[in-house]
Formats: structure tokens, C-alpha cells, sequence
């Protein structure tokens, strides 16, 4: 199992960005997918989850209404969408894979796999 995410940049606030987090070793209908985040300063958050099925799981307060996730089931992978981003939305962003749970701390303990991380800075 593997999970790889890219897409990461530097942008000025207000600006946007689509991460991807491309997946082997099994299909996106058979396990949910999440994003969390390591900020510099900050401890690591969750960001939002996708169902096996496709449907969104939770989704943090801090990007409600900025950010939301899709897939590309004949690409095995999964974009998180990042709009309207700020200063504080600046981490390095993971993909993984485990039970989204109903929220962060429920993937968190459920995490089973996750890849190398894709770093977002967002200049004010």
C-alpha cells in the first residue's frame, strides 16, 4: 500500500490549490481516504475525510467552506481542493488511509497507511 501526495506550492492568500494523492496497492472503493495536515508551528490536524463510497465524512471547522475532496476512481486518486487559502492553512499535507470515522480523532487512531508529505505556504 502506498499513497503519494503532490501538488503542493507556494501561493499568496486568497489564492487556491488541488493536492492529489495518488494510491496503490488498492482501490479507492475499498478503503477511505483523509488528509491531515502538519503546520510549522502548530500540532497535527485533520482535515477531511472520503468515504470508500465516495461521500464526505467530515471535514475540519477551520476549512469549512474552502476546502472539499473528490476522486478519480479510474485514477486511483484522491484530490483535496483548497480555495480561498490563508496564512494559517501553510503545513505540510498528508494523504492516508483507514476508517474516516466521524471525525479527526477517530481517523487519527485508525490511520493505517500514509505517504510522504506535500508542503503548502501560503504568503499574507
Amino acid at each position: 500500500v502506498q499513497l503519494q501526495a503532490s501538488g503542493g506550492g507556494s501561493v499568496q492568500s486568497g489564492g487556491s490549490l488541488r493536492l492529489s494523492c495518488e494510491v496503490s496497492g488498492f482501490t479507492l472503493d475499498l478503503n477511505d481516504i483523509g488528509w491531515f495536515r502538519q503546520p510549522p508551528t502548530r500540532a497535527r490536524e485533520g482535515v477531511s475525510c472520503i468515504s470508500k463510497s465516495g461521500s464526505s465524512k467530515w471535514l475540519a471547522d477551520s476549512v469549512q467552506n474552502r476546502f472539499t475532496m473528490s476522486r478519480d476512481e479510474a485514477k486511483n486518486t484522491v484530490y483535496l481542493h483548497m480555495n480561498n487559502l490563508r496564512p494559517t492553512d501553510a503545513a505540510t499535507y498528508y494523504c492516508a488511509t483507514g476508517p474516516c470515522g466521524s471525525s479527526w480523532t477517530d481517523f487519527y487512531y485508525g490511520m493505517s497507511h500514509w505517504g510522504k508529505g506535500t508542503l503548502v505556504t501560503v504568503s499574507s
